[in-house]
């Protein structure tokens, strides 16, 4: 058995980006799904089929949300998971953490979220030498 993954995001970008890891990868090779959340849609309802989704994937190992931008619809829908069994929340979802979850499909829920967090970290980082300001 293994975790679940359902990927919240705004518009088709979690579609896009579950593409993207299958095609650098091969394969999936975690039960992995996609929750397209429209600009004008009902929070409710996909709240509702957030849940479901949740129950489908859940194989008693638990399920991993990677949500996008943390305050937005997309984020506000995933936390009402949180109180739900065996889930746990990551938002700023971005190509290096879903490549990072999915190539280390034998690790459990805690290691995972570590796995999402450090791949997202480590995947943003300045290329050249221009100095940044702090701000």
């Amino acid at each position: 058995m293994t975790v679940g993954v359902l990927i919240v995001t705004h518009n088709k970008i979690g579609n896009a980006l579950l593409d993207a890891a299958k095609d650098m990868l091969g394969i999936c090779p975690l039960a992995t799904e996609v929750l397209t959340v429209p600009q004008d849609c009902e929070p409710e309802q996909i709240a509702r089929e957030a849940i479901a989704r949740i129950q489908a994937l859940d194989s008693s190992d638990g399920v991993l949300v990677l949500a996008d931008i943390f305050g937005a619809t997309p984020c506000n829908i995933a936390l009402r998971l949180q109180n739900l069994e065996r889930v746990s929340i990551v938002t700023g979802v971005n190509l290096p953490m879903l490549i990072r979850v999915l190539n280390y499909p034998q690790l459990d829920l805690r290691q995972l979220v570590n796995k999402a967090v450090s791949g997202g970290k480590d995947g943003i980082m300045p290329v050249n030498q221009v100095e940044l300001d702090d701000d």
